[in-house]
């Protein structure tokens, strides 16, 4: 009764575009979400991620939803998302995803979803981890448990991507620490994280991860550098 009301004064905006939404659309415009490069990996069996992290971690399956463009519509949404508090984008995109995994026999046996954390003084300077709603609403749709308590940033480190990847190799046993182990033991891990560039995050979790006995890691990312 009072959304138009509401929409009059507090119009909603594409957070790709920046353009107002109509009634019937919500986060991304119609026009948006047909521009945008979605990748088709998981429905394609496409083996772009685990070629990216071969020889560096073993996974079982990975995919993404979009490739990343430099100035490009997915950019946009990330940028926000990360720096702007864009919220609503994660949740939208994890509903997005979700819904296209639970379809695929590979992503059914997903026992668990973890994030890839954030160091807790970048958590209290931004007021929350950007892959978190991503994470949570793509576990919802395959009925697996998200957990946030296992996987710990310990080293509050500049991005990975400027390092060479010796001193990445060098550094990934100090970013991350595993807590309450047993609770992922002989379980299927989805690790879901906002973009997969080298993989040096992907991998420096990876091996956290597999101290645990009986794991197996698949990964999801929202988009992927081509």
């Amino acid at each position: 009764m009072f959304q138009p009301l509401i929409n009059l004064f507090f119009p909603k905006v594409c957070y790709a575009c920046l353009n107002f939404l109509n009634d019937n659309e919500d986060t991304i415009c119609v026009s948006c979400r047909h521009d945008l490069p979605i990748t088709n990996f998981h429905f394609d069996n496409d083996q772009s991620i685990k070629k990216v992290l071969y020889g560096r971690a073993n996974i079982e399956n990975g995919t993404a939803l979009f490739r990343f463009e430099k100035q490009g519509l997915v950019q946009k949404l990330l940028h926000g998302l990360k720096y702007k508090g864009y919220e609503p984008v994660g949740f939208t995109l994890g509903n997005w995803l979700g819904g296209e995994l639970k379809e695929i026999a590979a992503y059914q046996n997903i026992d668990v979803v973890i994030p890839v954390p954030l160091h807790k003084n970048k958590l209290r300077k931004r007021g929350y981890n950007q892959v978190a709603k991503f994470g949570k609403q793509i576990a919802l749709a395959l009925n697996a448990v998200y957990t946030d308590n296992v996987l710990v940033k310990i080293t509050n480190t500049k991005s990975q991507t400027k390092k060479t990847r010796l001193a990445r190799w060098k550094d990934s046993n100090e970013l991350f620490a595993l807590k309450n182990m047993s609770s992922i033991e002989n379980k299927h891990i989805l690790l879901v994280d906002d973009i997969i560039t080298t993989g040096a995050t992907i991998e420096a979790c990876a091996l956290v991860l597999n101290q645990a006995n009986n794991i197996k890691i698949s990964v999801a990312t929202m988009a992927i550098v081509p």
